[in-house]
This record gives C-alpha cells, sequence and structure tokens, in this order.
C-alpha cells in the first residue's frame, strides 16, 4: 500500500487511442528512504541498472547510476496536451486529449505543456490536422506526428478577441461531447463511420471557428486549397 503514490499510469500513443491501460514507477523527486526497503522495487532498480549497463549507448550506461529515474524527463507539471505521434490515417482527426501531470506520458507521445483550450481548439481543427496530412511522416500509411516537421513549422492564426473566445467554446464542446460516451476509447469515438453525432457536430462548429479566426470561412472549398493558403504564410515567417 505505501507504494500507491509511486505507481503512475505509462501512456504512449496506443495506450491513449485505445483506453489501454499501462502503469509505471515514478520516483522523480522521491525520497530513497520511501522504497529502499521495498523488495519489488529495489529488484526492479537493479533489472534497470544492470540493463543500462550493456547498452550500446554511452549516454544509456550512464544513466546506469540513476535507476530510479526515466533516461529522459520530458513530464510536465501542469496539464498538458498528449497528441499520438502514431495514428490511423483512416481518422479525419487525430485524437488529441488532455491529460493531467499524474500520468506520464512515453516517448510514443508529444506533450505541449501550459495548453488552454484555445490551443486544443486549433490544434484539433482541420486546419491543423490538413497541415499535418500534408507535411508529417509516415509509419507504413500510419500518419507520424512530429514536433519538428508539424508543430513548430505550424503557422498559427492570429484571433481577435471574439475569434479566440469562440474557439475556446468549441474547443470545450468538444471535450463536453466526448464526456457522453465514458465507456468509449478515443479510437471508438475517432472511428470516421461510428463518430457519435454530438462529437461530428461538435468538430464541424470547432473546424468553422478556427477556420473564420485564419480567414479562409466561405473561400476555401478544399483540402489542398487550405494547406496552400498555410505555406504562404509559413514562407512569409519564415522570411522575415
Amino acid at each position: 500500500p505505501e507504494t500507491d503514490t509511486f505507481i503512475k499510469r505509462f501512456v504512449g500513443s496506443r495506450d491513449l487511442i485505445n483506453n489501454e491501460v499501462r502503469y509505471c514507477l515514478w520516483l522523480k523527486g522521491i525520497s530513497p528512504a520511501k522504497y529502499r526497503h521495498i523488495q519489488p522495487i529495489a529488484e526492479r532498480l537493479e533489472q534497470c541498472a544492470a540493463s543500462r549497463s550493456k547498452s550500446p549507448t554511452a549516454s544509456v550506461r550512464k544513466d546506469a547510476a540513476t535507476p530510479m529515474l526515466f533516461t529522459q524527463i520530458r513530464q510536465p507539471e501542469s496539464n498538458y496536451l498528449a497528441v499520438p505521434e502514431v495514428s490511423s490515417q483512416n481518422r479525419k482527426y487525430i485524437p488529441i486529449s488532455f491529460l493531467s501531470p499524474d500520468i506520464i506520458g512515453s516517448n510514443k507521445l508529444y506533450m505541449v505543456s501550459n495548453a488552454t483550450p484555445y490551443m486544443f481548439g486549433v490544434m484539433i481543427s482541420n486546419v491543423h490536422m490538413a497541415w499535418m496530412r500534408a507535411v508529417c511522416g509516415r509509419l507504413e500509411t500510419r500518419y507520424r506526428y512530429s514536433k519538428d516537421i508539424v508543430y513548430n513549422n505550424f503557422p498559427w492564426c492570429n484571433p481577435t478577441a471574439e475569434q479566440k473566445k469562440k474557439i475556446e467554446e468549441t474547443a470545450q464542446a468538444i471535450l463536453d461531447a466526448r464526456a457522453l460516451y465514458p465507456s468509449c476509447s478515443l479510437a471508438d469515438l475517432y472511428d470516421d463511420v461510428a463518430m457519435p453525432p454530438e462529437l461530428r457536430k461538435a468538430h464541424q462548429a470547432n473546424d468553422k471557428a478556427v477556420m473564420q479566426a485564419y480567414g479562409f470561412w466561405g473561400k476555401l472549398n478544399t483540402e489542398s486549397a487550405c494547406v496552400a493558403e498555410l505555406m504562404k504564410m509559413y514562407q512569409k515567417l519564415t522570411n522575415k
């Protein structure tokens, strides 16, 4: 029972999308006096140190001295947006989600700390998804999201206060629509055939709000036209 606070849910792309549950030991900032005497934890740390010491990677061998810590600690200390690195090409939207800092993200999850409903609304929109489809990598045929290629190069809009508020509202409506189906995984909800009508309607409203903020609404009728305008914005940003 005393280990309860050390055990955290551990989430990667597959776990997030399919609501699969895994756990990890999270001992960052925990005094050794609280876990050193617990035999299963001691054995796990010994195995971790032994495994790391045999790694062909020098940095991992060095981390054998700290088996109680992940080799890379990227975990936000606030609520964050979780973006699956790999997602099916059959989905219109990558199922991005908010997670709490108590849920540990794996290296297969991109995490945006201090994220706001506005950021969620833009990132889950058809505008960001069109950009993603145009520039992302692929794993077989699946989308492979990248912070360097997709996120860091994405041209954000400059909304008015009213437009930003509207996006915040439509973003929250997406979360509210998801909450109507607590037994469903994101894979269930974002199946293009099975998507609940409330969720589809919420996404359509959010897409409209984001496109209005970009000035695309009523002007662009295809995804390729949207990407072309985003590329023009990107060129202006990189030529400054």
